[in-house]
């Protein structure tokens, strides 16, 4: 039997050649369009927002008011003169009452209520009569020694006095449970009041809470320095 030419079969299939670089391009391009849409909106929403955050920045700096405060550290008791004073910007905030600049001469004769450090803002509670201690307050001493105060304590800061009535050598959960705490200033800081390595630091405080100061017992008070705002 005669055998015509027969092709060897290679076991591939054969396909015609498609230029890929056309196939899909149409699709693709609005594909990557619709994707760059979120983010030209994200950046239009990132824009409407810096706009409106300066706008709000700007009423508040807007916001401000000339107070006074204090030039010089000034004593308990010193009686307050034009040469104690300065004029500074602040935020005006009706939880805060600062005297205003334009008010300087209500504030020129009277006296500093407790010891007051340069930078001080003036409040209305921080200046009164020549009378020392006000109405109302004593000053009483205590002595402490390193790590009950703060190191640099210095006249006119303001701490938190943490008063334990428990017995000396008391554990941390009863001394808690005893501990009273108080608020008071400064007046001075002596260290070498006791002799024995001690540090005196007399305070000004409510007349009720004298009362606590001396029943504490030895090593019975701690004191914590407060930030300008109280905290």
């Amino acid at each position: 039997m005669a055998l015509g030419s027969v092709r060897p079969s290679t076991g591939v299939e054969q396909r015609p050649v498609v230029n890929q670089a056309r196939v899909g391009r149409g699709p693709w391009l609005a594909v990557r369009r619709r994707r760059r849409l979120p983010f030209v909106a994200l950046g239009g929403l990132l824009v409407i927002v810096s706009v409106l955050g300066y706008a709000y920045g700007a009423v508040r700096l807007g916001d401000r008011v000339q107070v006074l405060a204090v030039a010089r550290a000034l004593a308990a008791g010193q009686v307050i003169t034009v040469s104690d004073l300065r004029t500074v910007s602040a935020a005006s905030d009706p939880a805060v009452p600062l005297i205003l600049a334009s008010r300087a001469a209500s504030v020129v004769g009277r006296s500093a209520v407790v010891p007051l450090l340069p930078g001080t803002l003036l409040t209305p509670s921080l200046v009164g009569e020549a009378a020392f201690p006000p109405a109302g307050k004593v000053a009483a001493s205590v002595v402490v020694k390193p790590g009950q105060f703060p190191r640099g304590l210095v006249a006119g800061a303001r701490v938190a006095v943490f008063v334990s009535a428990g017995a000396p050598g008391a554990g941390p959960a009863a001394t808690a449970a005893t501990q009273v705490r108080l608020e008071a200033a400064v007046l001075d800081v002596d260290p070498a009041g006791d002799g024995q390595g001690g540090t005196v630091v007399t305070l000004l405080v409510d007349e009720a809470d004298s009362e606590r100061l001396a029943a504490a017992p030895s090593g019975g008070v701690v004191l914590m320095q407060l930030t300008p705002g109280g905290g």
